[in-house]
């Protein structure tokens, strides 16, 4: 089975939405995926998450209180348990090509 470990690059912020000032609206980063083979084989997926300015003050965070925890949960809300069940399966398929390259056809010259 493998582990994953999801990371935060960037986040793109609008300064000025009202009463919320560095409201994110984008986050870019990485899904990991390891196997549990020594070494480890490892694969990444990039992401590339947009939110939706929401009217809700009452759960807004000031950027400088973020955490990477919070801005990873947001990520995982918004591409919901199917998208992130896509990302996993995605990097699956990534370290199982590594573990077990698939046969590619190769052109031969004519025998004629």
């Amino acid at each position: 089975m493998n582990t994953y470990v999801w990371s935060v690059n960037a986040m793109s912020t609008l300064p000025n939405v009202p009463d919320k000032p560095e409201y994110v609206v984008l986050v870019n980063g990485f899904l990991t995926g390891a196997n549990d083979a020594t070494p480890p084989i490892t694969a990444s997926v990039f992401y590339n998450v947009q939110f939706e300015i929401s009217s809700d003050s009452a759960n807004y965070i000031p950027y400088n209180q973020l955490t990477q925890e919070q801005v990873i949960q947001w990520v995982k809300d918004t591409l919901t348990p199917q998208g992130v069940t896509n990302l996993e399966a995605n990097v699956d398929s990534q370290i199982a090509n590594i573990e077990n390259p698939p046969v590619v056809p190769s052109t031969q010259p004519l025998p004629w």
